[in-house]
């Protein structure tokens, strides 16, 4: 096989065909621009609104290239499109090639008619999708009426990411261009179509892996040949074709495969091409688990094609060997909804991805990787991949294998009424192959889910109420028929859901607390206060969140000063969720003082955030079993926002995500405060029994211990239980009724607890809370001393207060880091220790330690007002 690059250089035109600058392919119109000084940045103040209209032109993206005389003696050659961004028309040599509609797929077309020797020249022509939208024939009965919060009307119309057009995080930016790669791949004779892997895993523990490969042109090639009867080994053969499959195991020594009976190796598809199969087995197989659970062994499979004792095409599969699904057992609370890793049921952790920018061609393995590893440090298992954005590129996927993380896979599809024509069934079924066939075979796919949220909103959203039957027809025909028959037809494997929230298709109460997963959005939405997630027991939760500010760095890449207010049109212009920042202030005045300025308003919003989804976190998983996972919203942006993200567009994490390295610790203490009691909880996912003594204590502001209650106790693996349980009678402010003066003494406004968990190897945790909000206590303001040392690879610093600091965040004015911890409370005069690892240093230096000390930036609650 024979590959033409033809990423790279190309010209970005207008409709006319007028030069407006070069541009990188993979690129879009907003990229080229960009990049050539012809347009301003698309996320600086209001500048969106601006490159929003460039979308109502077309434009096009030009390219000259050499074909040689040896390529174009290959029996066929095929224009490779990766990601077209949406609406395109190919023209190669002047002539019309072909037409697409849908960025999410992968297109092939045959060129070598349109071919010459020496220069050739490729034009891609993409038509404005707005002005299609505005055009759209809509069928009698199926005009759509809804549109999703922050986005823009018709934009589930076309087949382009809807988050493109906006979303309640995200800018309106209908980009265009050549996303993906892009390149004509020579063939001689035969070529691997296709490649798909099955696992068996055996009682005696062993593993049979079995690979079926589909071969385009061997059947034409056997049929020149005069080779006569049924495809199978032997005709191969007797057509000069060879094909070998290996395992390569971790320690790189091979698993060749086995020949089997030959009618059982060799077949024709549904399309009459010959389907080559070999089996391994593994005899004593090297497991892959998630992050937090196992190592990630990873094997290669490869498929080598051989056609006279020449090599024609290698292809290298990366895979895991496991079992995945999702366990879905009856229980005493109705049906649990559980991964279900090499028959183990986990806890799932982690949080909803979006794409890593709104500019797609922005966004590359660096970043991808940089977000990953950020979930695995935070100690996720799972990410979703939420169904408005995109199908993320293969590295995602490695990198997921790589670092151990579940992904739930939503189809490109997302709060929306779609209008199923013949054309759009066709497009979405092919769209469906093209990914599951990309996908399947890695490690952490853990399931595939139909869509976001459809049939929660087709059960009893409003505005969906108000849609016509005919449409309501449609989802039914789409996600109960089309998409689940065809992710079958590619991946009988993988676990399939039909929508999320769901409990099971059908609209039959797919809020259900007892079956599925639940979206629970009455934080935040509905304004409830964070204690009101207990009283809720879901089966996993797959979204819930709350919103906050990015910091001041940030803010400051996309105002002037004048604009930093958090109600001035530019700041309202980077907050898409309608009476957000209200509702912030309402929380804020809920919980916190008035902050004294805007950094620190900015920072409230942090602490707030973080606090509201470790208390669903720590309650769900202190009721491990009945509920088996949280993900909640959102990981990150793709601009910057204010958003429900915890870590934001440029990479700098909010208190959220250090929260989360806490809360979603395999070993993690939580307190439990109700009006009658005070109760220690340890939820342990690890598979060890841990072994432990617990100490509850209240001091006051100062340090001072004014109560304490001590316990040995132990927590079993792979659960959560109550370690100690003091009642609210106990207290050392008295008890309610009838207390005397002696035990009445102390105030509940000057008090705090704090629950510290110390287990058998001498690890520490800690869990802080107070009896009233922060808003009412006298917080003294706090000093600070620090020290830093340098070692080889890092730095330490060492801090102590004078007083209780609850959430000291650590910062620099000119740096970007990540510190071992941040937003951590001193409950004590002992010295707080966190690491600086140099690697961790990411934007900006420091000469050594003393010039790290002195830049220290702190600030505590007691310093916002």
């Amino acid at each position: 096989m024979t590959i033409l690059d033809l990423n790279g250089n190309w010209e970005l035109r207008d409709a006319d065909g007028a030069l407006l600058c070069p541009v990188k392919v993979p690129g879009s119109v907003i990229s080229g621009l960009y990049a050539a000084g012809k347009t301003a940045h698309p996320y600086y103040r209001e500048n969106e609104y601006a490159a929003r209209e460039l979308f109502w032109k077309d434009y096009q993206f030009v390219r000259r290239f050499a074909v040689d005389e040896a390529m174009l003696a290959d029996s066929a050659l095929t224009l490779v499109c990766e990601g077209l961004d949406t609406l395109a028309q190919i023209f190669v040599n002047g002539k019309a090639l072909a037409s697409t509609d849908n960025m999410h797929r992968t297109y092939r077309f045959s060129v070598k008619e349109y071919l010459q020797s020496g220069w050739n020249e490729i034009c891609i022509v993409f038509h404005s999708v707005l002005r299609f939208i505005e055009q759209y024939p809509y069928q009698e009965n199926k005009t759509v009426q809804y549109v999703p919060c922050g986005a823009m009307k018709g934009n589930q119309l076309v087949r382009k990411a809807h988050s493109m057009f906006g979303w309640d995080w995200g800018p309106q930016l209908v980009d265009a261009g050549i996303w993906r790669s892009i390149y004509i791949e020579g063939t001689k004779t035969i070529r691997i179509e296709d490649v798909r892997i099955r696992q068996l895993h055996e009682k005696d523990g062993s593993v049979r892996v079995r690979a079926a490969v589909t071969l385009a042109g061997a059947e034409k090639l056997a049929q020149n040949q005069a080779v006569s009867g049924a495809m199978n080994h032997k005709t191969l053969g007797q057509a000069g074709i060879a094909v070998t499959v290996t395992l390569a195991e971790p320690n790189y020594g091979q698993v060749s495969a086995p020949f089997v009976e030959s009618a059982a190796m060799c077949h024709d598809d549904s399309e009459g091409m010959p389907v080559y199969e070999a089996e391994m087995t593994v005899q004593i197989p090297k497991l892959w688990w998630p992050n937090g659970y196992g190592e990630q062994p990873l094997y290669v499979l490869t498929v080598s094609v051989e056609l006279n004792g020449e090599r024609v095409q290698c292809v290298a599969k990366t895979i895991g060997l496991r079992t995945l699904t999702v366990s879905q057992e009856a229980d005493a609370w109705g049906n649990e909804f559980a991964f279900m890793i090499n028959g183990v049921k986990i806890f799932a952790k982690g949080a909803n991805y979006i794409p890593e920018d709104a500019v797609y061609p922005w966004i590359d393995e660096k970043r991808i990787d940089y977000l990953l590893k950020c979930c695995a440090r935070a100690h996720f298992n799972c990410v979703r991949v939420w169904g408005g954005g995109y199908y993320p590129s293969d590295a995602f996927y490695d990198l997921c294998d790589r670092y151990g993380l579940i992904v739930w896979q939503d189809l490109m599809y997302a709060c929306n009424v779609y209008d199923v024509t013949d054309d759009f069934a066709a497009t979405v079924r092919q769209e469906t192959l093209d990914n599951v066939r990309r996908i399947r075979h890695h490690a952490s796919l853990g399931l595939w889910c139909g869509n976001n949220e459809i049939e929660s909103a087709w059960h009893h959203w409003g505005d969906f109420q108000k849609e016509t039957a005919y449409l309501r027809a449609d989802y039914i025909k789409l996600f109960e028929d089309i998409l689940p028959r065809t992710v079958r037809e590619a991946d009988d494997v993988t676990f399939y859901w039909h929508s999320s929230p769901s409990s099971g298709g059908c609209f039959d109460d797919p809020d259900s607390d007892r079956r599925g997963d639940v979206h629970y959005w009455d934080v935040w939405h509905g304004q409830k206060p964070f204690s009101d997630y207990q009283k809720y027991f879901f089966r996993f939760c797959s979204e819930f969140g709350f919103q906050s500010f990015p910091c001041l760095k940030t803010v400051e890449t996309f105002t002037q000063e004048a604009d930093r207010n958090i109600f001035s049109k530019v700041m309202e212009s980077h907050q898409k969720n309608d009476s957000a920042n209200g509702k912030m202030l309402y929380y804020l005045s809920e919980n916190f003082r008035y902050p004294k300025d805007f950094k620190s308003l900015l920072y409230v919003t942090q602490v707030l955030q973080g606090m509201a989804i470790k208390s669903g976190v720590d309650h769900w998983r202190r009721n491990r079993g009945r509920c088996m996972g949280t993900l909640y919203w959102q990981l990150n942006d793709n601009w910057p926002v204010a958003s429900w993200a915890g870590i934001d567009y440029y990479g700098r994490w909010k208190a959220l995500h250090y929260m989360a390295a806490k809360f979603y610790a395999p070993v993690a203490v939580s307190i439990q405060k109700t009006q009658d009691f005070v109760s220690v909880f340890l939820a342990n996912e690890t598979f060890a029994e841990k072994q432990c003594s617990v100490v509850l204590r209240v001091r006051d502001l100062g340090f001072h211990v004014r109560a304490a209650w001590t316990k040995e106790a132990r927590a079993g693996a792979l659960g959560a239980c109550e370690l100690l349980r003091c009642s609210m009678d106990d207290m050392p402010f008295g008890q309610r009724d009838g207390g005397t003066a002696e035990c009445m003494a102390e105030d509940p406004c000057s008090l705090f607890l704090e629950a510290e968990v110390t287990l058998s190897d001498g690890t520490v945790l800690r869990d802080v809370d107070t009896f009233v909000p922060y808003k009412h206590m006298e917080l003294p303001k706090p000093h600070f001393m620090t020290a830093a040392k340098e070692a080889e690879d890092c730095f330490e610093i060492t801090v102590q207060s004078d007083v209780f600091a609850p959430f000291v965040e650590m910062d620099f004015a000119d740096a970007d880091v990540i510190f071992s911890d941040n937003f951590f409370t001193v409950t004590s005069e002992k010295p707080v220790t966190v690491r600086l690892d140099k690697c961790d240093i990411l934007r900006g230096s420091f000469a050594d330690a003393a010039d790290l000390n002195a830049r220290l930036v702190f600030v505590s609650v007691a310093g916002t007002y």
